[in-house]
């Protein structure tokens, strides 16, 4: 990558940071990335599955086809970065690094396009929705895969705390799969001064949290990996008064359909317990979202490959992350793999979803060198 480039790429990049939008309303980022194809002479189509975009660059005779993927949308945070580059929406960041998975894929085009050496059809895929609202089950959906027939699909996220440029590549899981966790506790309101007439749905919720909690400590087999995190506690407006109804939101993550399947049963055991013991109605509802991520074999040793070329560091001993990403779907319709590139040192309030986080643009080379690599080094396996 030529200086020029990464500078090009940086400008682009702090450009979506400071023009973050939600997932389902990425309007102008896809016309940001559309101008972009359009100035490299990548032919597009828009408005697959919303807002997503899927640029084909083709050269020589080649029958291979692979795709790359890169995520577009930012998330609901407050910035608290100062940058000069930082959001103009407010509440509304780039806070796990989407703007910077989009510039990569945008220069590994870039190098795609100014290389003739390679035979074979890259996909770039820019994917709206990442966070939680179905954005690559709605490309699946639309078609992607028959109307962009890839027959293998790459794709990597950043990762703060791993060393700056460093590529991880997994044998196997890479991130979990996940639920959303909804618990509705409905008793009976009244006097806070007259508790005997009430059926307290607060009291109920704290003996609810508790058990819950013992599910992974002494439900699931301690070898196995498995979380459940309570995080939201509604309920009562008025400090004299018992509430008549709570509710409890938060995420259950496994790597292995049989925990989740323990865990869901538990889930359900436990609430039935509780509005026994405490006459309240305890109602739960757990909607699965997106699948586990596992690396393909083959496609995890073209992605090592890959990063060998471009002279990264590569790691192969990471333990697989309780963090989710809908690049799953992908996986369950296509082999490929999925990587993690190094942001750099992890600073308190700078992680993933942290309001102080910054997508590193030094590691812009090695993540849109490592995207063009492996779809070069996937397209010569063939």
């Amino acid at each position: 990558m030529t200086p020029e480039l990464h500078e090009k790429l940086t400008q682009w990049r702090r450009h979506l940071h400071a023009h973050p939008e939600l997932g389902l309303h990425e309007k102008a980022t896809a016309a940001f990335v559309q101008d972009r194809l359009a100035e490299l002479g990548i032919p597009f189509e828009a408005d697959i599955g919303g807002h997503g975009v899927v640029a084909t660059l083709t050269r020589g005779s080649a029958q291979g086809r692979v795709g790359l993927r890169a995520d577009m949308d930012a998330l609901p945070i407050t910035e608290d970065t100062g940058l000069d580059y930082a959001s103009k929406n407010p509440g509304v960041m780039h806070a796990c690094g989407h703007d910077g998975h989009t510039a990569s894929l945008l220069g590994a085009a870039a190098l795609l396009v100014a290389d003739t050496s390679w035979s074979g059809t890259v996909d770039f895929i820019f994917q709206p929705a990442e966070e939680g609202l179905g954005g690559a089950r709605a490309m699946v959906g639309a078609g992607l895969f028959e109307r962009f027939p890839m027959t293998r699909v790459f794709g990597f996220h950043n990762w703060p705390g791993l060393p700056a440029g460093t590529i991880a590549v997994h044998d196997g899981v890479v991130m979990a799969s996940g639920g959303r966790v909804s618990i509705a506790i409905e008793g009976h309101a009244g006097h806070a001064g007259m508790p005997h007439l009430t059926r307290d749905p607060v009291m109920a919720a704290g003996h609810l949290i508790v058990a819950l909690q013992s599910i992974v400590a002494r439900g699931i087999d301690p070898l196995d990996t498995a979380v459940l995190s309570l995080c939201t506690l509604e309920g009562g407006k008025a400090r004299n008064q018992i509430a008549g109804r709570v509710e409890i939101g938060g995420t259950l993550r496994y790597h292995r359909d049989a925990v989740k399947d323990i865990m869901v049963a538990r889930i359900e055991q436990i609430c039935a317990g509780i509005a026994t013991s405490f006459d309240v109605k305890v109602t739960p509802e757990i909607v699965m979202g997106v699948g586990v991520v596992v690396n393909t074999p083959d496609e995890a040793g073209l992605a090592r490959l890959a990063a060998e070329k471009v002279q990264a560091e590569v790691r192969r001993d990471l333990a697989p992350s309780m963090a989710g990403e809908d690049f799953a779907f992908y996986l369950q319709k296509r082999p490929g793999a999925f990587v993690w590139i190094g942001n750099g040192e992890l600073r308190d309030g700078a992680e993933l979803h942290g309001p102080r986080y910054d997508f590193n643009d030094a590691i812009l080379p090695v993540a849109s060198g490592w995207m063009a690599e492996v779809a070069r080094t996937a397209l010569a396996s063939n």
